[in-house]
């Protein structure tokens, strides 16, 4: 990195830790007023302020700022506390973490504790997680355990999202950007009327790259890293009647391009900086067929509510359904020591090529019964349903490919109820029983037949907090919360001859303290909580290793600590600042649990092995395997930051100056069970900024913006079986952008 650079960088970090700080200290400017954030982490609308959970509510101005340059769901890492995400498998499969909570595992089946909720549907695969975002009203990210109300697989918490509805309003936006290697973002939506009862919207997005890295092992130039990703969306909001309202949705979405490109031993021994083996626009691919990756998903839902008066009964259904296919150059080279061949970059053992394509589809079913809230006593009492069918073809190319199918399913029922013990006082407890069930069944296995496996639990989760109100102005909170994950199954193993390993479910129970308040004369949101949890028979997947295989394991214990904050500062009528900041403390907890560790290990001494040796810190036990107890979680941040400056004045009556500046940091993170020298990062930083012009109070703009501005490269993750193989962040993106609005 050059040093102007770095200078920028440097004084950018400061004058980000300055706004925090100013943020904390300053009393406040009467110009501005903050509006009210409502949102629906109870099933309700409520004033963020009022509910006893922590949360963060990203608007919609916020997330297409982070998403200009092409971005997907893996763009929101580490841009609200404690929230972080990435991905193996390129656009199709994201996993997210929040405070520390997630899962590591890349194959479809695996079971993940924060759930994506889209539009009132909770989607349980990671391919139906990965739709891409626009047209969006709010995202709210509901931090530690949420299984009353929103049941399995949501012990770390909940990332929920909200599209735009139809109203009677004439409306409609338009918006797109161009920008480095054809970078584009194109989305429109527009709504209306269809009658007296009837309204509708239809929103969309176009979202593409080409491609622009070359292959230097076959010569082709500008062979990978492409993509396009075309989504839609059409919802019809029917209101016969003051006392009842369906909203039925219809959406589609096709994706094709790269797969993530892995690079072989960019990382060196001793050290976890990238090396000269990394060149941003060039691989030496021998393998992967060109590492394809494409998705098309479909999905319909159906919301009613008939309002009684007292209360209202509310069903939502929903089906949805994905195939896709992924396959990669996974050593992220060419050649193998064993087979005879010279390789690069650095020394490759074997070659390492594998293919996967998959088809899922699950239906859910809610009905809930809620009062509508006039009363000492709110309440809502309910049932859900959930099912859904996974099928698989694994190939790792030397062998032939087993197909995998899984089910599962699950049937809760649930309570919850809201007591005014006085004028500042609220007590709110709930309670949900699931019976939840998973089954694997595996055909052409290469090595011996493997039984069907089933596993099964019965669990009762539940939270109970109070929340008091100090003044008009400040509230505080406590909540004790129990959630769980059900039990997984694993059948990846099975191409490389393994079986089927399987864990236990999960629990968790947490302690939250929080505060929230509006400072300032309603000018300053400042919330922040503090948590302790500890997750009992933690499930965690031990990937790679030696003979990289994967497996599931349960850990005796894992515990988490720490606090987070965001605030919100409108300082003046031209400019406001938001930021947040999270600290983790994960810890595993079994002084038996042993992995195995870097694949290396097998070829010490052989010629060039050294290239691509790891260094394991843990102890080493009589197998070789790493004892982990006391490591961190992996891919566990132990701090994200981020912020974003907002500054808009009038140029004259008819046109408006826009400048906003967003950056994010995420500290110390270990990227697998074992620690090593190699496999972690720390101090991650991303910058974006966007400079323009509004005309006619915004309706239309024209503006330059820049992603990852410093041009960072960031380590997002490894393979260890190997090599020292990793894989980064999204490279820099500059562009310019338009919108027009009614």
């Amino acid at each position: 990195m050059s040093a102007p650079i770095k200078t920028i960088k440097r004084a950018l970090l400061l004058s980000a830790s300055a706004i925090t700080a100013s943020t904390l200290l300053y009393s406040g400017s009467a110009f501005a007023q903050l509006d009210e954030i409502i949102v629906t982490a109870q099933k309700r609308e409520e004033n963020i302020q009022d509910v006893p959970i922590s949360i963060t509510a990203i608007p919609a101005k916020e997330v297409n700022v982070i998403l200009q340059g092409g971005g997907d769901i893996l763009s929101l890492a580490n841009r609200t506390p404690g929230l972080y995400a990435e991905s193996s498998n390129g656009r199709t499969a994201p996993r997210l973490y929040i405070r520390g909570l997630g899962n590591s595992d890349f194959a479809l089946q695996a079971t993940q504790p924060v759930s994506v909720i889209m539009n009132d549907v909770i989607l349980e695969n990671t391919l139906l997680k990965s739709f891409p975002i626009f047209d969006v009203q709010q995202i709210e990210v509901l931090r530690g355990p949420q299984g009353t109300l929103f049941g399995r697989n949501t012990p770390a918490g909940i990332v929920k999202f909200s599209s735009v509805r139809p109203s009677q309003d004439a409306d409609w936006n338009f918006s797109t950007s161009y920008g480095t290697y054809g970078s584009s973002n194109t989305q429109a939506a527009f709504g209306g009327s269809m009658g007296e009862t009837l309204s509708a919207r239809i929103s969309g997005a176009y979202i593409r790259r080409n491609d622009y890295v070359d292959n230097t092992f076959t010569g082709e130039k500008n062979a990978l890293g492409g993509f396009y990703d075309l989504a839609g969306r059409a919802q019809f909001l029917w209101t016969p009647g003051d006392n009842f309202d369906a909203l039925l949705e219809v959406k589609g979405r096709e994706e094709k391009g790269t797969a993530t490109l892995f690079r072989a031993n960019i990382l060196t021994t001793g050290s976890n900086k990238i090396n000269s083996n990394f060149v941003k626009d060039e691989v030496s691919y021998d393998g992967g067929a060109g590492n394809p990756q494409a998705i098309n998903s479909s999905g319909i839902s159906l919301n009613m509510n008939y309002d009684f008066g007292d209360m209202t009964l509310t069903s939502i259904s929903a089906f949805d359904q994905a195939t896709g296919l992924s396959r990669g150059d996974i050593d992220g080279g060419f050649g193998g020591f064993f087979a005879g061949q010279a390789s690069g970059p650095g020394f490759i053992p074997f070659a390492s090529d594998t293919g996967n394509e998959y088809f899922t589809s699950q239906y859910t079913q809610e009905i809930r019964l809620a009062s509508n809230g006039d009363e000492v006593i709110d309440w809502q009492i309910g049932g859900f349903f959930f099912r859904s069918k996974l099928k698989a073809l694994t190939d790792p190319g030397f062998v032939p490919p087993s197909t995998l199918v899984d089910h599962k399913e699950a049937v809760a029922l649930f309570g919850q109820a809201s007591f005014e013990v006085s004028d500042l006082t609220t007590v709110t407890g709930g309670i949900r029983f699931t019976d939840d069930a998973a089954d694997l069944i595996v055909f052409n296995q290469p090595g011996a037949p493997v039984p069907d496996t089933n596993v099964s639990a019965q669990e009762v989760s539940w939270d109970l907090s109070v929340n008091h109100e100090l003044n008009d102005d400040m509230n505080v909170y406590a909540r004790i919360a129990k959630g769980f994950r059900g039990p997984s199954i694993q059948g990846r193993n099975v191409a490389f001859f393994g079986g089927v390993s399987t864990a236990d479910p999960e629990t968790i129970q947490s302690y939250e303290l929080g505060f929230k308040s509006i400072l300032a004369g309603g000018n300053l949101r400042f919330n922040a909580a503090a948590f302790y949890y500890v997750v009992s028979d933690q499930q965690f997947t031990a990937v790679g290793g030696t003979g990289n295989l994967i497996g599931l394991i349960n850990a005796d214990k894992g515990v988490g600590k720490g606090f987070e904050f965001d605030a919100t500062w409108a300082i003046s009528e031209n400019f406001d600042i938001s930021g947040g900041f999270a600290y983790n403390d994960t810890e595993i907890q079994d002084s038996a649990l042993a992995v195995s560790t870097c694949g290396s290990a097998n070829f010490a001494g052989l010629p060039g092995s050294g290239s691509f040796n790891c260094t394991p810190t843990d102890p080493i036990d009589a197998r070789g395997f790493a004892l982990i107890d006391g490591n961190p979680f992996p891919n566990a941040p132990k701090i994200t930051a981020n912020f974003i400056a907002d500054y808009h004045a009038p140029i004259s009556d008819d046109m408006t100056l826009n400048i906003s500046v967003d950056g994010s940091i995420q500290g110390q993170t270990n990227l697998f069970l074992y620690e090593s020298v190699e496999f972690n990062t720390s101090g991650n930083f991303e910058l974006g900024a966007k400079i323009g012009l509004g005309f006619q109070d915004d309706k239309y703009e024209i503006a330059a913006f820049a992603r990852n501005l410093t041009d960072e490269v960031n380590l997002a993750g490894g393979i260890d079986f190997n090599n020292n193989t990793g894989f980064v962040t999204e490279p820099r993106i500059i562009g310019i952008m338009f919108s027009a609005r009614n």
